[in-house]
C-alpha cells in the first residue's frame, strides 16, 4: 500500500513509519518543511492528494509541553495544529478522482473522556463536551468526517504512549532513575496506557484491515492502571524506588489548572472494539511494556 503520513515526523510517526516499511508499504509524509519521500501541507492543500490507499493524521501540537504557558495564544496551537491539518486532509480526501480506502485519525481518550474514578468507558461511551479538550476533540473528529462511504473512515483514541526516546517517558525518565520518581498527584486516578508498538500496530492494522472502521480506543487491554501502580511499575523497572508524588500544586503551577486535570484526573478506558477487530497485542501487560521501553 501506498500510505500518506500527516505529522509523521514525531514519535509516533516514527514508529508507524517504520512498522509500515518493514510490512512492505511505502510510505509519504505530510509536514511543515519538504524533503524526500515528503511533501508539505501548503502543497496537500494546493496540489490535492497524492496517489495513496490510506491517509493517516498524527498532526498536532503537544498539548502538555511544559515549555509553554497555558494561554490564549498556545491554545489557539493546538486548536489550529489540529483542526486545520484534518481539514486539509479531509478536504483533499474528498476531492481525490481516486480516494484512499482508509482515512484513520488519531485523537486522544484523556481528552474525550469525562474523568472518573468509577465510570469505565469503551468506544460507545458518551464524552466530548465538558471542557476545553473535551470539545477539542469532537470538534476535531468531526473535522476529519467525509461524507459518502467510498472511504472507511477510523478514529483512534490513544492513551498515555510508552515507548523510547519520546512521549511520556521522555520526560519522566530522569527523575525516576534518580529514585526521585512516583505518583502525580493523588496517584489513585487511572492512567490509560499504551505502548508505542501496539500504537502504531492499531494505525497499522486500520489502515490494512477492511472491515475496520469507526472508533477504536487505542489503549492497553490489561487490568486498570492507577497513577500510581503505574509510578510503583516504572520504579520496579528501573530498579529504583518511586515514592516521591509530585504535588498537585506544582502541576497546576507548571501546566496551569485546565492542563494539569489531565495529569491529576483519569479515566478508565477499555479497548473493546479495538479487540473485536482481531488486533492482538505485543505489550497488553503494563510490567512487559516498561521493561521493554528501559531495556
Amino acid at each position: 500500500m501506498r500510505v500518506l503520513v500527516g505529522g509523521g515526523t514525531g514519535f509516533i510517526g516514527t514508529a508507524l513509519t517504520q512498522l509500515l516499511k518493514a510490512r512492505g508499504h511505502e510510505v509519504t509524509l505530510v509536514s511543515r518543511k519538504p524533503g524526500p519521500d515528503r511533501i508539505t501541507w501548503d502543497e496537500l492543500a494546493k496540489s490535492g492528494l497524492p496517489r495513496c490507499d490510506a491517509a493517516v493524521n498524527l498532526a498536532g501540537e503537544n498539548i502538555l509541553n511544559p515549555l509553554r504557558r497555558w494561554n490564549e495564544t498556545f491554545q489557539k496551537e493546538v486548536l489550529s495544529s489540529r483542526l486545520e491539518t484534518t481539514q486539509i486532509l479531509a478536504r483533499a480526501i474528498n476531492k481525490a478522482p481516486q480516494p484512499p480506502q482508509a482515512w484513520v485519525l488519531v485523537t486522544g481518550v484523556a481528552a474525550y473522556y469525562q474523568p472518573s474514578l468509577t465510570a469505565e468507558y469503551d468506544e460507545d461511551s458518551p464524552g466530548g463536551d465538558f471542557d476545553f479538550f473535551s470539545n477539542l476533540v469532537t470538534k476535531w473528529e468531526a473535522a476529519a468526517r467525509l461524507p459518502g462511504e467510498s472511504t472507511r473512515q477510523v478514529v483512534v483514541r490513544a492513551g498515555v504512549v510508552l515507548g523510547r526516546g519520546g512521549g511520556a517517558i521522555g520526560h519522566m525518565l530522569l527523575p525516576f532513575r534518580l529514585g526521585l520518581g512516583g505518583p502525580i498527584g493523588p496517584g489513585h486516578q487511572f492512567f490509560p496506557w499504551i505502548h508505542i508498538r501496539d500504537l502504531a500496530g492499531i494505525l497499522t492494522h486500520a489502515a490494512e484491515a477492511s472491515h475496520v472502521q469507526g472508533v477504536l480506543n487505542g489503549v492497553a487491554p490489561a487490568p486498570t492502571t492507577t497513577n500510581a501502580e503505574f509510578a510503583k511499575a516504572f520504579g520496579a523497572a528501573l530498579g529504583r524506588p518511586a515514592f516521591m508524588p509530585l504535588p498537585s500544586v506544582v502541576v497546576q503551577a507548571v501546566f496551569g489548572r485546565e492542563r494539569a486535570v489531565m495529569l491529576l484526573e483519569g479515566q478508565k478506558v477499555v479497548p473493546r472494539r479495538t479487540l473485536a477487530t482481531g488486533y492482538q497485542y505485543s505489550f497488553p501487560e503494563l510490567g512487559a511494556a516498561l521493561k521493554e521501553v528501559v531495556a
